[in-house]
């Protein structure tokens, strides 16, 4: 019959034969066991578990060596005993014979491993035997370096067992329990020295890199309390001879500046100004003053700059990614690139995008960032009246700061940022002076070189700088500074080109916000078109893509509610969705009544049809003018009867009714103030359709300028109101014969769905305006 013992299993310890270990036992099953091998000679298995975490291991939870061990003292204590055991020899589990209390287990002993009976490995064994002794002298000494040797001795120089040497080394150094448990499955004396071999190269060079990080770490300790009192002293030294010394802050204020690589003139300046800072004191007003000034010139990019990124093909693809249309636009862009490439110091140009909101201005400038891998910043100069925000303030004030454009560079980390100034044509001015004057010298490429901050008042280069700039309109922009700087218009969308923006960016940017997939925000074609025209009705698209977010936000929550909003978002449920139409298709605007024109205007939103209403009156030889007009309006109403009374016997009007009758010139919209000439042609032609009785065509609307002698001259915003009329539903338009050229600006797919007749003199107009009217050739 086989031998059995008590098995005490043990969480993260090995028995090694002949050594002592402390154990510190808890489990009911383990103390049951410890008190049964008490009662049965003192003897007990004890084997290590492969996992700690295990509290009620069976066999298959544990290693399959194990030793026989001396129990050579038990105390107890409250949760358990703290066990004294000496282990005996190896032995290979075999199957537990009771598990009840304790696990009873059989056994195998396993030979015991001498230095005898080695044959041909007795030299190399004795090889590694004195290696690792030498190896673990070593490590005795680098853990201590005056008592290193003794320790050796007493820990294991004191044995005289070889195999006991090496089981004790095991004992000692930091092993994981595979480790120990592999050293303690070693069958012969040869393995058993070449593992312990291997684990002590190892405790050797981690002990070595220990002392060495232990001696640098007291090394620069040392350094660092000899610097300071090295400082004191020198602090002191100073104050008796009465020279200024720098402190920790102001070495360290020191130390960034020389990083910044200053330029030689700026850095004379500022050795000053540390000297100054030097000779306060902490506590005086001023200290925190100058360094705030000190701490912006360390901070300011005076030399970093990111490379350009000039590949046109690059260019091209991240402008056509990030926005549709905008052709003369990104043609600009990739020029200066081009020039760019072929001449790296060229100055970079000043760009200004004129155009209604909406239309892309500002997301165009993050695009050209994009495109040459520059830094962006933007600033908003709407409302801006004080001259300082840009330039800065002079440090004698309380809480000066530097300016506006300074700050941006600081933030952008680098002198060649792109940087937005939007909403130019917004800038105020008042007693403070005038930011526009600023800016002329901030754009002006032979000026910026030498840039000087209020607050800085050094010379800082912005010629690397590359400006762009947007507003609405150019008015309000002074002329000078109109002149440094070149002004891109980017008109209004055509219907076509709002939908394909939609299907293109708008959609899917709102589909990605609410978390939606493309099944659960379908829009037809259909739904869109009514969107754009009976829902929408601006220059952009910005009005256009909040109707899509409300569809958005509309679908997610019945994605939420479980509503199955899988089905296309169809036009006859857009009622429901988004509440009635906003714009109508005007339907009282056909079959005109006498008298009423349509006339095309131009606005910062872009382009808008406007309708001019002409009345006669009784007995009256004024000219009344109603609907909040301007003042050059008002004068081309009044021309516009001059040249009509002039003609009348030409064109088939009663003379009587203009000498007898006078006239009442209506605008609607009365709240939205009207000025400038280009509805002359449209007062004329209601002023004929009034006298005469004869209507305007309603399909058809008309711009231009009448001068008092009949003629038609050109007007500005030509693609922005012909947009404007293609939106309404008006298929014919007039304009002046010298505004041809204009044309070419618009898309194709409107110049197809358009007539578009060019004027030089008004008879033109009236003839094709108002066909019912007799009009005399001359």
């Amino acid at each position: 019959m086989a031998e059995t013992y008590p098995l005490l299993p043990l969480k993260n310890t090995v028995v090694y034969p002949q050594i002592v270990t402390p154990l510190a036992v808890g489990r009911a099953k383990s103390l049951a066991a410890v008190n049964a091998g008490a009662e049965a000679g003192r003897q007990i298995i004890t084997v290590a578990q492969k996992q700690a975490n295990l509290e009620d291991p069976v066999r298959a939870d544990l290693f399959d060596i194990g030793t026989i061990s001396t129990i050579n003292r038990i105390e107890k204590r409250d949760n358990g005993a703290h066990v004294i055991v000496q282990g005996i020899e190896r032995i290979r589990l075999g199957q537990p014979t009771d598990e009840r209390h304790y696990i009873e287990i059989e056994y195998e002993r396993l030979p015991k491993l001498s230095m005898d009976d080695l044959g041909d490995d007795t030299a190399h064994v004795d090889a590694l035997l004195r290696e690792n002794l030498e190896l673990s002298r070593r490590i005795a000494r680098l853990y201590d370096t005056d008592h290193g040797e003794q320790i050796y001795e007493r820990l294991i120089g004191s044995i005289s067992d070889p195999v006991t040497q090496m089981y004790r080394i095991a004992n000692l150094a930091n092993l994981t329990l595979e480790q120990e448990q592999a050293v303690l499955a070693c069958g012969t004396t040869k393995d058993l020295l070449q593992t312990i071999h291997e684990i002590l190269r190892h405790e050797l060079q981690v002990t070595e890199l220990r002392r060495q990080i232990a001696e640098q770490a007291r090394d620069d300790m040392d350094q660092q309390q000899r610097e300071h009192v090295l400082r004191q002293q020198k602090r002191a030294i100073e104050q008796a001879l009465g020279e200024p010394g720098d402190d920790d802050d102001i070495a360290e204020l020191r130390s960034q500046l020389d990083e910044a690589k200053l330029p030689e003139t700026v850095k004379d300046e500022v050795d000053r100004e540390l000297k100054r800072l030097g000779r306060m004191s902490a506590n005086a007003a001023d200290y925190q003053v100058s360094r705030a000034y000190l701490e912006l010139v360390a901070e300011l990019p005076w030399h970093d700059h990111t490379t350009d990124q000039l590949d046109l093909e690059h260019a091209q693809q991240v402008l056509d990614e990030d926005h549709y249309g905008l052709e003369d636009v990104k043609e600009r862009i990739l020029e200066s690139l081009a020039v760019m490439q072929l001449n790296p110091d060229a100055k970079a140009p000043i760009l200004c995008f004129i155009g209604p909101p909406g239309v892309g201005k500002t997301s165009l400038g993050q695009s050209i960032a994009r495109t040459m891998g520059r830094k962006f910043e933007r600033l908003s100069l709407g409302g801006l009246h004080d001259e300082a925000e840009l330039r800065g303030h002079r440090r004698t004030y309380i809480g000066a700061m530097p300016g506006r454009i300074l700050q941006a560079v600081r933030r952008a980390g680098v002198i060649n940022p792109i940087l937005m100034l939007d909403e130019i044509d917004k800038l105020g001015r008042d007693f403070r002076g005038d930011p526009a004057a600023a800016l002329m010298e901030i754009l002006d490429p032979a000026q910026n070189f030498e840039f000087r901050d209020n607050y800085l008042n050094l010379p800082y280069d912005l010629s690397k700088v590359m400006f762009i700039t947007t507003g609405n309109t150019l008015e309000g922009v002074p002329r000078p500074l109109l002149d440094r700087m070149e002004v891109l218009e980017l008109s209004g969308y055509s219907d076509m080109e709002k939908h394909a923006i939609a299907r293109r960016y708008l959609i899917p940017r709102q589909r990605q916000e609410a978390g939606l997939d493309e099944p659960q925000l379908d829009i037809t074609d259909e739904a869109l078109q009514n969107m754009i025209r009976r829902h929408t009705r601006e220059a952009g698209v910005r009005q256009l893509e909040r109707v899509i977010g409300r569809l958005a936000r509309k679908r997610a929550r019945q994605v939420v509610e479980k509503l199955d909003p899988d089905h296309p978002i169809e036009a006859s449920s857009l009622a429901d969705l988004l509440g009635p139409e906003k714009f109508k298709s005007d339907k009282s605007r056909r079959n005109l009544a006498p008298g009423v024109a349509a006339g095309l205007a131009w606005t910062e939103a872009g382009g808008d049809v406007l309708y001019v209403e002409a009345m006669l009156t009784q007995k009256d030889d004024k000219v009344t003018l109603t609907g909040h007009l301007g003042q050059v309006m008002q004068e081309s109403a009044k021309a516009a009867r001059s040249y009509i009374w002039s003609i009348a016997d030409e064109i088939g009007i009663d003379r009587t009714k203009i000498e007898e009758r006078g006239v009442h010139i209506h605008v609607p919209s009365g709240a939205v103030p009207k000025d400038g000439p280009s509805a002359g042609v449209t007062m004329a032609a209601a002023l004929a359709s009034a006298y005469s009785g004869k209507p305007v065509r309603d399909d058809l609307a008309m711009t231009g300028e009448l001068t008092l002698s009949g003629l038609i001259l050109p007007v500005g915003g030509i693609k922005e109101k012909i947009l404007a009329a293609h939106r309404a539903g008006l298929r014919h338009i007039i304009v002046p014969k010298d505004n041809e050229a204009d044309l070419s600006k618009l898309p194709e797919a409107v110049r197809q769905e358009m007539t578009i007749s060019l004027a030089e003199h008004l008879h033109e107009v009236l003839a094709e305006s108002i066909p019912d009217l007799s009009i005399k050739s001359n």
